[in-house]
């Protein structure tokens, strides 16, 4: 299924969770946060979560600095 990651179109397995979606992307699941169609996915939910199709993900990495 066709989904928008960071504004850029992925293909995905049909039914995949959020955190799917990230190990996909190579992405850890710690130091992330999620917004799914603009709703903020708690990283304890990311594996049950289901994307659904055409759905909007905006994934941002925690960055550490002063």
């Amino acid at each position: 299924m066709r989904i928008v990651v960071n504004g850029v179109p992925r293909e995905v397995a049909d039914g995949a969770t959020v955190a799917e979606v990230l190990a996909a992307l190579g992405l850890p699941s710690a130091g992330i946060a999620v917004a799914v169609d603009g709703a903020v996915v708690p990283r304890a939910s990311h594996a049950v979560t289901v994307v659904a199709p055409e759905a909007s993900l905006e994934v941002l990495t925690a960055v550490q600095g002063g």
